[in-house]
């Protein structure tokens, strides 16, 4: 919105200028989502509380985990409200990359919502049912799949997309392949942010993280000579995305200040599909949906933990009548606490972890 009101006092003050430049509006996004989600934060943890809408943990888990039993949850809204304000605040919104990521933000958190709402509130353990929320996902997927095919937002082929390390290599898909590689990008992208989400801070420090590495990456696509050097696509607009990616960076590391251990709020389904499913879109908008595997691999890793512990326990009772186990338990976060690993040291080695991976994109740049 500044964007559109305030340069054109640009006469009276040089100031009013600065809102032209991505970089500015950038850093006003972030900081704007971090005060945000610092004032609402309180009202929101004590509005929950009198709704009495607390987590239910499961008696499988961690020994530990028991006494968070009670404790606020839904506290998603929170990161959604600070990154949407922040991103209208801050962003173009003619630019279609602002568009889809603040419709895929609101979609996939609405999701959420109705899961968490259906558990806490309701008091219907499963919540919403799995085959619903995944029709919820890969609904959003297949739409706008749909939507970039029939209406490109960037001068190259919508089905094109790059590959990690290679400058003059890139993957071409058949357009309906495309569509249903989009609607699996995000279903699963969201799904491994939910399953990342059991310790005190740990899935919203990673896609803090995550979240600052794309607005990067956005940045770089979007302008001509960066994109050009480096050998990535350019795609004129795309550095709007810079803005929605550190808001989103911003709501997170906002939220962090009360989800940090011991934590006063959850973000439940509500936040972590919000999360994973804006990560997921704006790789795909950047047309680095490989990369996305590199950014998030803490969140890959976890998601093929549960995968391997379920197919091996099924195969195991298959073959030999009782099944096995690889970890002591699933998400792989667990298997450390288990070993004896405290709950705050196992979200500090992730997010070094979360960092590294980050690094690691970056070295894709260069080595191409």
């Amino acid at each position: 919105m500044l964007y559109h009101l305030l340069p054109q006092f640009a006469d009276v003050s040089i100031v009013f200028n600065l809102f032209r430049y991505q970089t500015f509006r950038a850093a006003g996004a972030i900081v704007t989502a971090l005060l945000v989600a610092f004032f609402v934060g309180p009202m929101l943890i004590r509005r929950l509380q009198r709704l009495r809408v607390g987590q239910v943990v499961r008696e499988t888990g961690p020994q530990t985990h028991l006494a968070k039993a009670g404790t606020p949850t839904m506290g998603g809204t929170l990161i959604i409200l600070a990154c949407a304000v922040s991103t209208l605040l801050w962003a173009r919104l003619d630019n279609p990359y602002t568009q889809i990521c603040l419709v895929a933000l609101i979609w996939m958190g609405g999701i959420g919502f109705v899961d968490d709402y259906l558990k806490v509130v309701r008091k219907q353990t499963e919540g919403l049912v799995a085959r619903f929320k995944l029709l919820g996902q890969y609904s959003f997927g297949l739409g706008l799949g749909i939507f970039l095919v029939l209406r490109p937002i960037s001068p190259f082929p919508t089905e094109w997309t790059s590959l990690p390390f290679f400058a003059d290599h890139m993957i071409v898909f058949w357009k309906p392949v495309f569509v249903i590689f989009v609607a699996t990008i995000i279903a699963g992208f969201s799904n491994a942010v939910n399953l990342t989400d059991g310790l005190d801070g740990l899935a919203t420090g990673l896609a803090a993280i995550a979240a600052a590495t794309f607005a990067a990456f956005a940045y770089v696509s979007g302008n001509a000579i960066f994109s050009g050097y480096l050998g990535l696509f350019h795609l004129p607009g795309a550095g709007e995305m810079a803005v929605f990616a550190l808001a989103l960076a911003g709501g997170a590391i906002g939220f962090l200040w009360y989800n940090a251990h011991p934590a006063s709020v959850f973000m439940g389904d509500t936040g972590s599909l919000a999360l994973g499913g804006a990560l997921g879109v704006m790789s795909i908008l950047l047309k680095s949906e490989f990369l996305l595997v590199i950014i998030g691999g803490v969140f890959v890793m976890e998601t093929l933990s549960v995968m391997i512990q379920v197919g091996f326990y099924k195969y195991t009772a298959r073959t030999a009548g009782e099944g096995r186990r690889v970890f002591r338990m699933a998400p792989i976060h667990h298997h450390f606490e288990k070993l004896g690993w405290p709950e705050t040291q196992v979200v500090v080695r992730f997010w070094i972890l979360g960092v590294l991976c980050a690094m690691v994109a970056f070295a894709t740049l260069k080595i191409r």
